[in-house]
């Protein structure tokens, strides 16, 4: 699943400990913004270079909480960051032009 809010994060199972779930960024600081006590690895030649094993359930409520305190009516422009709010423009231009090839 992938996640965009102040942060880019991809989460998929922990293949190594199925009760957790494994948390990715490709951003520094992404995951510590969601998940302020993660204990983050780096792995510099990863797809995601930054992960951290998590348990699912916190996972969950963290992302519950953050959908529960949605304050704003248009999320591009509720992020901060330029470049991030220009990256995400780009996506939703993307799945806007998907959008056109998978209406029939």
């Amino acid at each position: 699943m992938w996640i965009f809010c102040d942060a880019f994060l991809s989460i998929v199972r922990d293949r190594n400990d199925v009760k957790k779930l494994l948390v990715r960024s490709r951003i520094a600081g992404d995951i510590e913004k969601v998940f302020g006590s993660a204990k983050i690895s780096h792995t510099p030649r990863a797809d995601y270079p930054f992960r951290a094993s998590i348990d699912a359930g916190t996972v969950a409520r963290t992302i519950a909480a953050r959908i529960e305190a949605i304050e704003y009516d248009n999320f591009k422009n509720s992020i901060s960051e330029s470049e991030r709010c220009s990256v995400y423009s780009t996506v939703w231009q993307m799945m806007r032009r998907a959008q056109g090839v998978w209406d029939t």
